[in-house]
Protein backbone atom coordinates (compact mmCIF):
# COMPACT_ATOMS: atom_id res chain seq x y z
CA UNK A 1 0.00 0.00 0.00
CA UNK A 2 1.46 3.36 -0.96
CA UNK A 3 1.02 6.67 0.86
CA UNK A 4 -1.83 7.86 -1.35
CA UNK A 5 -3.86 4.70 -0.77
CA UNK A 6 -3.19 4.84 2.97
CA UNK A 7 -4.35 8.46 3.22
CA UNK A 8 -7.46 7.65 1.18
CA UNK A 9 -8.39 4.62 3.32
CA UNK A 10 -7.69 6.44 6.59
CA UNK A 11 -9.74 9.45 5.44
CA UNK A 12 -12.65 7.20 4.48
CA UNK A 13 -12.56 5.35 7.81
CA UNK A 14 -12.56 8.60 9.77
CA UNK A 15 -15.48 9.84 7.63
CA UNK A 16 -17.47 6.72 8.55
CA UNK A 17 -16.67 7.27 12.24
CA UNK A 18 -17.88 10.87 12.00
CA UNK A 19 -21.13 9.78 10.32
CA UNK A 20 -21.76 7.11 12.97
CA UNK A 21 -21.33 9.71 15.71
CA UNK A 22 -23.72 12.03 13.90
CA UNK A 23 -26.22 9.18 13.73
CA UNK A 24 -25.78 8.62 17.47
CA UNK A 25 -26.56 12.28 18.08
CA UNK A 26 -29.54 12.38 15.70
CA UNK A 27 -31.10 9.10 16.82
CA UNK A 28 -30.16 9.49 20.50
CA UNK A 29 -28.41 6.12 20.71
CA UNK A 30 -27.15 5.34 24.21
CA UNK A 31 -23.56 4.21 24.73
CA UNK A 32 -22.81 2.48 28.02
CA UNK A 33 -19.30 1.31 28.84
CA UNK A 34 -19.00 -0.74 32.04
CA UNK A 35 -21.98 1.04 33.59
CA UNK A 36 -20.87 4.53 32.52
CA UNK A 37 -23.24 6.28 30.13
CA UNK A 38 -21.27 8.35 27.63
CA UNK A 39 -22.83 11.82 27.24
CA UNK A 40 -23.95 13.13 23.87
CA UNK A 41 -21.51 16.06 24.02
CA UNK A 42 -18.71 13.52 23.79
CA UNK A 43 -20.00 12.51 20.36
CA UNK A 44 -19.91 16.15 19.26
CA UNK A 45 -16.20 16.22 20.10
CA UNK A 46 -15.71 12.94 18.26
CA UNK A 47 -17.51 14.31 15.17
CA UNK A 48 -15.24 17.35 15.09
CA UNK A 49 -12.10 15.27 15.56
CA UNK A 50 -13.02 12.50 13.11
CA UNK A 51 -14.22 14.94 10.45
CA UNK A 52 -11.02 16.94 10.78
CA UNK A 53 -8.84 13.85 10.46
CA UNK A 54 -10.93 12.67 7.51
CA UNK A 55 -10.55 15.99 5.70
CA UNK A 56 -6.81 15.99 6.38
CA UNK A 57 -6.37 12.43 5.08
CA UNK A 58 -8.49 12.99 1.98
CA UNK A 59 -6.70 16.24 1.22
CA UNK A 60 -3.33 14.48 1.46
CA UNK A 61 -4.58 11.69 -0.80
CA UNK A 62 -5.70 14.21 -3.40
CA UNK A 63 -2.32 15.96 -3.36
CA UNK A 64 -0.21 12.88 -4.02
Amino acid sequence: MNKKQFCLVAGAIFAVVAVVHLLRIALDWPVVIDGWAAPIWLSWLAVIGAAGLSAFGLRLAARR
